[in-house]
C-alpha cells in the first residue's frame, strides 16, 4: 500500500483479524483512526456578491457529523494515477471495489470505494477544476455552468437547497432546441430568411437568461442584420435603456452605420472615429433633455486609446464584430474589453477558432467568466487532448457544453434558403493619407476640367473627363496606382486592408476564390499582401504565358485564391472550383463584370463589388 500501508492495516486487515478472534489492543499514542461514512453526499448553492458566480457546497457526513466533502474528493483524486479519470484506459484499470484513503485531521481518515465516488470524481475534474476550491471548502463556479452542475447533481440523486434562480436556468436550456419564435419587429426594413429568423430567437433566448454568446454563421449570412433586428427588439420593448457598443474593424465601421440607416432606422448611432471623435464624445451622457443614442461604434484601434472614456460607462450590449481580434489573451486590447462593463455581451465572427482551441477559450473567457475554467485547466483538460491525441470523447464534451451559447451555420447547410446568386456590395471609406490625396487629386482634377470644357466643350471633353474619374478610382484601390511621387509614398488602402482582414476568414470556411480587378497593377499589389500572409494564390494576367496550367493548379485545389484582370479572364473560363468571386473594382461596364462572374461560376456563389 506503500503511503497508505496503515490506513490499509486499519480500516480492512485488523477487522478480518478481529473475525479471526483475534485480540486487538491499541497504544494511546496511535495515530491512525478510520471514520465511518455512509457515503451520501447532499449539495447547497449559495448565491455570491458576484453576478459571474456561484459557490456550491457539498457536504458527507463522516462519523456523525456533516463535512465539507470537496476536500475530501479532491484528496481521493490526488490517490489516483495521474489522469486516470481523463483517460478511459487508464480508468478500466481501476477495479470499481478499490479503497480510495482520504487522510483528515490528526490522523483520521476516511475510505470510499472508488465505485461510489467516481462519477463525482469524474465531473469534478471535468467541471469544477479543483484549484477553485474557497478555503469554507465551497467551491467557486460559474454561473455559465450552472444548468451543468444541476444536471450533475440530479444525474447523482441529490437534490441542492437554495437552487431556485439556477433551476430555472437549467429548464430553459435543457429545452434549448425549442426556442421561442418571436415577431419580427415592425419597422425593420428587411425580410428575414428562415435561418435569419432563428438567429433573431437564439439572440432573444440569450438575452432573456442573461446568457452570451458567439453567433458564429459564415460570413456573407447576415450576421449585422439579425444582431439590428434583436436591438431594434430591445428598443421596442423598452430594455434598451443604456447605450449598446459595437466594435469592429475600422475597414467596417461605416458599413455597420449604413446598414442601420438602411435596415433599422428607428436607432440612433454614432460612430466614435477619427482625430475629431472626441466633439461626440458626449453621445454617452444620458442625461434628461438629451436625445440618448442608442448604438456607439468604434473601432478597435481606438478601444484602448478611449478605454478610460468607455469603462466610466455601463452598456446594455458590448458587441464585438469579428471578435477573432481578441483571440490573444495577452494583447493590451484583450486585458482592455475585459474592463468594460455591459449587461450583455455578443461576439459575431465567421472564425471562431482560426488556429487552435486557446483562441475559442479567449473568447468565452470573455463571454462567459470561469465558463469553461482557467486557461491551463482548459489546455489541459480539453485541448491537448483534443489537438494533439484525437480524443473523441472530450471533443463531444466541449461540444455539448458550449451547444447553446454558439450559433453556427454554414452556406452548405442552409443553401436551400440562399439565390442562386448572393451578392454582397461593400461599401468602404477611406481615410487618412489615402483620403487628402483623393482630395487634392479631385480638387486638380476639378480645376483642370472646368478650363477643358470652356475652351473645347463638354462633348469634346470626354477623354478628360474619363481620364480625371479614372485617376480618382485608382486612389480608391490604391495611391500606389497613380505614378505621382506623392501618391507613390501613401502606404494605405482602405479596400486592401479589408480584403485581407476578410480573406483569410473565407479561406478557413473552405471558400474557392476568384479576386477580379481591371488594373493589373493592383493585382500585383494584392499578390504582395497574399505572399506577406503566407497565403496560396495564382495569377492571370495578358501577360501570362502558360494560361492553363495556372487554371489547372487552381481547378485542382492546389491554391484557394485566383487573381484575374478582367480583360484576360473576363470570358472563356469555366472555373467549376470556385464559389466566391470578388470584383475589387467593378468595371465601367456592369454586363462585362456579370458575364466574367456567370461564365466562372456554374452553381451559387457570392459576387462581392468592393
Amino acid at each position: 500500500q506503500g503511503r497508505f500501508f496503515w490506513q490499509a492495516l486499519v480500516h480492512q486487515e485488523i477487522p478480518l483479524l478481529k473475525e479471526l478472534g483475534w485480540h486487538i489492543s491499541f497504544a494511546d499514542n496511535f495515530y491512525y483512526k478510520a471514520l465511518s461514512t455512509d457515503s451520501i453526499f447532499d449539495a447547497e448553492v449559495i448565491e455570491t456578491d458576484d453576478h459571474d458566480f456561484f459557490s456550491l457546497g457539498l457536504n458527507l457526513t463522516v462519523d456523525g457529523r456533516k463535512m465539507p466533502a470537496f476536500p475530501i474528493l479532491l484528496g481521493a483524486i490526488e490517490q489516483l494515477p495521474k489522469s486516470a479519470l481523463l483517460d478511459r484506459e487508464k480508468e478500466q484499470l481501476i477495479a470499481p471495489e478499490s479503497l480510495i484513503y482520504v487522510d483528515l485531521d490528526k490522523g483520521d481518515f476516511v475510505a470510499l470505494r472508488y465505485k461510489s465516488i467516481q462519477p463525482l470524481l469524474k465531473q469534478f475534474i471535468e467541471l469544477f477544476m479543483p484549484n477553485a476550491l474557497n478555503s469554507d471548502g465551497t467551491l467557486q463556479l460559474s454561473r455559465f455552468q450552472g444548468h451543468q452542475t444541476l444536471s450533475m447533481l440530479d444525474d447523482q440523486g441529490m437534490i441542492a437547497t437554495g437552487t431556485s434562480k439556477l433551476r430555472a436556468l437549467a429548464d430553459k436550456l435543457k429545452g434549448f432546441q425549442k426556442v421561442t419564435t418571436v415577431p419580427v419587429p415592425t419597422g425593420l426594413n428587411a425580410t428575414l430568411r428562415t435561418y435569419q429568423h432563428q438567429g433573431l430567437n437564439w439572440l432573444q433566448f440569450l438575452r432573456e437568461y442573461q446568457l452570451n454568446g458567439i453567433l458564429a454563421d459564415d460570413m456573407g449570412l447576415g450576421k449585422t442584420i439579425q444582431t439590428l433586428a434583436h436591438l431594434l427588439i430591445e428598443k421596442q420593448q423598452g430594455r434598451l435603456t443604456k447605450p449598446v457598443l459595437i466594435v469592429a474593424p475600422t475597414s467596417v465601421i461605416f458599413n455597420w452605420a449604413n446598414e442601420i440607416e438602411k435596415f433599422t432606422p428607428q436607432l440612433s448611432y454614432q460612430v466614435l472615429h477619427g482625430s475629431k471623435r472626441q466633439q461626440h464624445f458626449n453621445c454617452l451622457d444620458r442625461d434628461e433633455g438629451q436625445e440618448p443614442v442608442d448604438i456607439i461604434i468604434t473601432s478597435y484601434a481606438l478601444i484602448i486609446k478611449d478605454l478610460e472614456l468607455y469603462r466610466e460607462q455601463p452598456f446594455y450590449y458590448l458587441i464585438l464584430d469579428e471578435a477573432h481580434y481578441i483571440k490573444n489573451t495577452k494583447t493590451q486590447l484583450y486585458q482592455a474589453f475585459l474592463l468594460l462593463k455591459a449587461q450583455h455581451k455578443l461576439c459575431l465572427t465567421g472564425t471562431p477558432m482560426e488556429n487552435h482551441l486557446g483562441e475559442f477559450w479567449a473568447q468565452f473567457n470573455f463571454l462567459l467568466p470561469g465558463f469553461l475554467g482557467g486557461q491551463k485547466q482548459f489546455t489541459k483538460l480539453f485541448r491537448t487532448p483534443i489537438e494533439k491525441h484525437a480524443d473523441h470523447e472530450r471533443k463531444l464534451l466541449l461540444n455539448q457544453r458550449i451547444k447553446p451559447f454558439i450559433l453556427r451555420r454554414t452556406k452548405d447547410k442552409i443553401a436551400t434558403e440562399l439565390p442562386p446568386k448572393t451578392e454582397i456590395i461593400q461599401k468602404l471609406r477611406i481615410e487618412g493619407k489615402q483620403a487628402e490625396l483623393y482630395e487634392s487629386v479631385r480638387l486638380a482634377m476639378d480645376s483642370r476640367l472646368k478650363d477643358i470644357i470652356a475652351e473645347k466643350g463638354l462633348k469634346r471633353s470626354q477623354i478628360e473627363v474619363l481620364d480625371a474619374l479614372l485617376k480618382l478610382r485608382q486612389v480608391c484601390n490604391h495611391p500606389k496606382l497613380l505614378s505621382l511621387d506623392g501618391a507613390q509614398k501613401v502606404e494605405q488602402s482602405a479596400k486592401l486592408d479589408y480584403l485581407m482582414e476578410t480573406l483569410p476568414e473565407q479561406i478557413d470556411e473552405g471558400r474557392r476564390i476568384l479576386i477580379f480587378s481591371q488594373f493589373t497593377s493592383m493585382l500585383g499589389l494584392i499578390e504582395e499582401a497574399l505572399i506577406a500572409a503566407n497565403i496560396g494564390h495564382v495569377k492571370l494576367t495578358g501577360s501570362t504565358t502558360k494560361r492553363q496550367e495556372v487554371v489547372d493548379k487552381f481547378q485542382r485545389g492546389d491554391v484557394p485564391v485566383f487573381l484575374i484582370s478582367l480583360r484576360a479572364g473576363g470570358v472563356g473560363l469555366n472555373l467549376t472550383t470556385a464559389d466566391t468571386v470578388i470584383h475589387f473594382d467593378p468595371w465601367w461596364n456592369p454586363a462585362v463584370e456579370n458575364q466574367a462572374t456567370d461564365s466562372c461560376l456554374l452553381y451559387t456563389s457570392d459576387a462581392a463589388d468592393e
